[in-house]
């Protein structure tokens, strides 16, 4: 398995993965009805940088780094994580995670905090403090899951330490 920066012409393959996730309602809390130019633009231009795993030509998940804030608070990043439902319990995502992270310092960022993570997504919630997010703040019922109705969010926050070079600008 690689990951690799995501190209302009990958997103077109990603599009299936992020749409069924997003009409899902179970994890992200975006418009399921957003077209696939509204998803590239939130997925691939709004952040600084956007990855994909693949494995043999086979798209398995994309993530984002992007700052969290602007100014005083841009020393923070964020991420966010999505995979293809067959590549599940493959370690996808942990790598994807451990990958941002050194992105993330990288550019210059200290610490990685996850906004609004659905506290009912238990693989990623126990995945996140494996590799060493702590829960910060818990935001009740501030996500509508499609089957569960109002479930909690969690703040999720990492500090990465003290970055060698920063490229971000």
């Amino acid at each position: 398995m690689q990951i690799r920066a995501m190209q302009p012409q990958d997103f077109a393959a990603f599009w299936p993965v992020f749409h069924a996730i997003v009409a899902a309602r179970e994890t992200y809390a975006y418009e399921p009805d957003l077209s696939l130019e509204q998803a590239r633009r939130l997925w691939c231009e709004v952040p600084l940088e956007t990855w994909v795993a693949e494995e043999q030509g086979q798209l398995l998940g994309s993530y984002f780094l992007k700052a969290n804030a602007a100014g005083p608070g841009g020393h923070v990043g964020n991420c966010g994580y999505m995979v293809a439902p067959a590549a599940r319990g493959k370690g996808v995502a942990r790598l994807m995670c451990e990958h941002s992270q050194q992105r993330a310092r990288a550019r210059g960022f200290l610490a990685l905090q996850f906004n609004s993570v659905v506290a009912s997504n238990a693989a990623a919630v126990a995945l996140w403090q494996k590799l060493g997010f702590d829960i910060v703040g818990r935001l009740p019922r501030a996500y509508l899951h499609a089957s569960l109705g109002l479930v909690d969010c969690l703040v999720m926050y990492k500090w990465l330490g003290e970055s060698a070079r920063p490229e971000r600008a």
